[in-house]
């Protein structure tokens, strides 16, 4: 008799890793797609704004250093690049079954965007919840970091891992917007515990991921 042994199919996950300037996001967001793929899944590393050609030019036009946007007008354009995003790479691998990881998504609009340019929180939500078709992350990592030692770590070019250009446009801002930037993500992480979860970041990006390992691991 032969028998057929089927491998148990991984079900669809949507990670998103949040923090502030200097808090490691994309390193950390590199070491767990390793992590996920030691586990048998097949991944989707992605990020906001970004992940699609239109998306990308968005993405490069928020971050010119000195061009003058003002807070409604970079609203819009981080939805438009959201909404292009979702519909084009995240909605289809998560129906074919993939891990998607994703540095920022939603929570960092309504940290920027409503904590750090003060604009309208039900506005933000009302554009999020259109832009990401509704999509709810499984799990959302807070990387947190005090404005200042984060922005310590970019002028000292620590988190060094990176899969794109990165722009200082948000970098120049005063360190009270970064503290409103952070009091933001608390918020949200106060308001929604089951699916925000907090990590402290360390000294050494390894012991980091230690922690976000940990988190994930109860998620799976």
């Amino acid at each position: 008799m032969e028998f057929c042994i089927l491998m148990k199919k991984k079900k669809p996950l949507f990670i998103t890793i949040e923090g502030g300037e200097g808090s490691g996001k994309t390193t950390q967001s590199l070491f767990l797609k390793e992590y996920f793929e030691q586990k048998g899944y097949e991944v989707l590393l992605t990020r906001e704004p970004g992940g699609t050609g239109l998306a990308e030019t968005i993405r490069r036009i928020l971050l010119t250093s000195n061009l003058n946007i003002v807070p409604l007008s970079e609203l819009f354009l981080y939805e438009a690049a959201r909404a292009q995003h979702i519909k084009e790479v995240v909605l289809p691998a998560l129906r074919s079954g993939k891990a998607i990881i994703c540095d920022r998504f939603t929570d960092s609009t309504v940290a920027y965007q409503c904590y750090g340019r003060k604009l309208d929180l039900n506005l933000i939500n009302k554009l999020n919840l259109a832009a990401s078709f509704g999509l709810t992350p499984t799990l959302t990592i807070y990387l947190d970091i005090t404005p200042a030692k984060g922005l310590l770590n970019k002028a000292k070019g620590i988190n060094k891992k990176s899969y794109g250009e990165i722009g200082d446009r948000f970098e120049r801002e005063s360190i009270q917007f970064h503290n409103n930037v952070r009091e933001g993500y608390l918020s949200q992480a106060e308001k929604y515990p089951n699916r925000i979860k907090i990590v402290k970041t360390q000294k050494r990006p390894e012991h980091t991921q230690i922690l976000m390992r940990k988190i994930v691991d109860m998620v799976l």
